[in-house]
This record gives structure tokens, sequence and C-alpha cells, in this order.
């Protein structure tokens, strides 16, 4: 049934120049290298960003592989939708931070909420009930807030109420929240994430909260060998 819901390069310059210590712009780059006298070694500071050496997949049968493969294919799907949730909100808020008059601010929030809707309703529409579910954990992990508190905010409580009794009829809920730390499921999406990133399949954008994926990587390989 289904149901519409709401990131090495390292670059190594060697000149050989024979000169007493000094400081030198680089073309282009707003860095300082020193050239120090004898060795003709140049030492250039670049900034990098930081890259993530990703372990081979395993798995441990074909079901789980299944499993994986097809939760990646839905994950990467509705990522889109949750960033630019995340992008309106901050609009939203932003634009807010400058309305005093609770009348204003209300008939703004109407304003952007029918945009959103006509935005997002059509494409939304076509997902799956496993989608709008990824989907509601993905809108926690950008926004930090779980889809029902972003609907009661944005409208009211009732409103609020009504879709997420609505949701629980297709086993979707809103309140749904995102901890990579805890589950396993959301765990593998963040590993699907932070591979999309890495390849140029998503465009990256932070999450809301607070974890780091290195951390989650070792703390679940090393449950998985403990279960061996």
């Amino acid at each position: 049934m289904k149901k519409s819901i709401l990131f090495f390069v390292f670059g190594f310059f060697a000149l050989l120049v024979t000169a007493q210590v000094e400081e030198q712009p680089l073309d282009s780059i707003m860095e300082k290298m020193i050239v120090i006298e004898g060795d003709s070694i140049v030492y250039n500071s670049i900034p990098l960003e930081e890259v993530y050496v990703f372990s081979r997949l395993k798995f441990p049968s074909y079901k789980e592989k299944l499993r994986y493969y097809i939760l990646r294919r839905k994950t990467i799907k509705v990522f889109p939708y949750a960033k630019m949730a995340a992008e309106r909100l901050q609009e939203l808020n932003d634009s807010l931070s400058k309305i005093k008059k609770p009348r204003k601010r209300k008939k703004y929030t109407k304003k952007v909420q029918k945009y959103i809707e006509g935005e997002f309703s059509d494409e939304l529409k076509k997902l799956t009930r496993t989608e709008g579910q990824i989907l509601v954990k993905l809108i926690y992990r950008q926004t930090g807030y779980n889809a029902f508190d972003l609907v009661k905010e944005l409208r009211n409580g009732w409103r609020a109420f009504w879709y997420n009794t609505t949701a629980k009829m297709f086993n979707i809920s809103l309140k749904e929240e995102y901890n990579p730390e805890m589950v396993q499921e959301d765990y593998l999406i963040e590993d699907i994430l932070q591979r999309a990133f890495a390849a140029g399949k998503l465009e990256p954008q932070k999450s809301a909260l607070d974890f780091d994926y290195m951390d989650l990587e070792n703390k679940w390989r090393t449950a998985s060998t403990d279960k061996k």
C-alpha cells in the first residue's frame, strides 16, 4: 500500500628552490609554503576534506544482502525529500524570526505550508509504505524533529494527531525517530547515506543529530563479530 508522508585529493607540490627561509603565497591557494635553505624541500599545507575508508560490504546471508540493497534503493530515493524538508524548515525559521506579529507569522506559515505541500505532494503519493517510513526517519535526521512535531508546529495539534492516526493505518508512525546508535536498520541507512555521499550519488547535507559514523561502524562491526 502506498502513502504520502512529508560528500582525497591530497596535492603535494615539491619545488626545488635554494634560498633563505621565507614565506611565499601560493597561486590561487590561500595558504603559505616554507622553503628551508639547504634541503630545498617545500612543505605545503592544504586543508583536506574528511574522507572515510569504507570497509567491504559483507553479509551473513543472501537474505541480509538483499535486505541491504532494497534498503539502499529506497533510502537513496527518499533522502532528497528529507534534505529539501530541512532546507525549507530553515528558510521558514529564518523568515519567522523577522516577523514579530503573531497574525502575520501565522499567515506566512500557512502560505509556506501550502507551498511545501504543492512541492511535495505529487511525488510523495508515489512512495510505498516502507519508503514513507524511511522518509520520516530521515526527516528526523535532517531536522532534529520528528514529522509529528513538525506538523504540530506548522499546523496544529489536532491535525498532527489526525495525520499520525491515519499514518498508523499504513503502519507508519510520524513520531518515529532516527537512532543509528541503537537501531540496526538506522545504522544501515546511515552507512548507505555515507557511501552515497562519497560516491557522489547524493548531495551531502549535515545531520542535525550528534553522532560519528566511524564510531557507529566500529560499534556495529564489533556487535556483529560478538554474535559469531
